[in-house]
């Protein structure tokens, strides 16, 4: 696992999420250093790592691909019990895409330290891309034992709002929608949305959630 990179708010944060990046793209791409710098706005330190197969590419070693989502849970874990440490306060965990989904497996373990108030995905991965007659990735949301926050681009190919619509999620998930955004959030050119606005927009929602589980 890589070192953590740090965004933090210039006043004492609300809560520190715990950000694990997607599937192919690492901890400081344009969208990670974009959203961390959106929920330092809105009071909201970020710790984002990097799982092994991702920290390995940074060193020349081959691009690999990513290990099944259940197989990250433990570095996930042993970064978690690092930040546990390193910081004071509220505590949510979550990530991009394939990193929301491990964060919410973790969520569902017996042992999650009391400090985890949450869980936020950003671009839930609830089905292969396009792919809506494949098998759905809920269990990991049934599962969790804190409430979950899924950020999502409305027409988002791993689960857009029209066959999101169809299913029925647990009363401790809520979803709210990105206007016109694809998986990244990012809205058609002919789309009065913004991707610079829909990132502030997740994370506005974020600071509420963590404010909600504060009252």
């Amino acid at each position: 696992m890589s070192e953590f990179l740090w965004t933090k708010p210039e006043t004492t944060p609300t809560a520190t999420l715990l950000l694990a990046h997607g599937a192919g793209a690492a901890m400081d791409s344009a969208f990670m250093n974009k959203l961390a710098a959106s929920l330092a706005a809105e009071g909201i330190a970020t710790a984002r790592f990097e799982f092994a197969y991702m920290a390995g590419r940074r060193t020349g070693g081959p691009k690999k691909p990513p290990p099944r989502a259940d197989k990250l849970i433990g570095e996930f874990q042993t970064a978690l019990q690092t930040i546990l440490k390193d910081s004071e306060g509220a505590l949510l965990i979550g990530g991009k895409s394939m990193g929301g989904r491990v964060a919410a497996m973790l969520a569902g373990g017996a042992s999650l330290p009391g400090r985890v108030r949450g869980v936020s995905c950003f671009g839930y991965p609830f089905h292969a891309t396009g792919k809506p007659d494949a098998d759905w990735r809920l269990a990991p949301l049934e599962e969790a034992k804190r409430p979950v926050l899924i950020l999502q681009g409305d027409r988002d190919p791993f689960g857009n709002q029209e066959e999101l619509a169809a299913i029925t999620l647990p009363d401790h998930v809520s979803l709210t929608y990105l206007e016109d955004g694809n998986h990244d959030f990012g809205p058609r050119g002919k789309s009065p949305a913004t991707l610079d606005g829909n990132i502030r927009e997740a994370a506005k929602t974020v600071a509420e959630f963590v404010k909600q589980m504060a009252d």
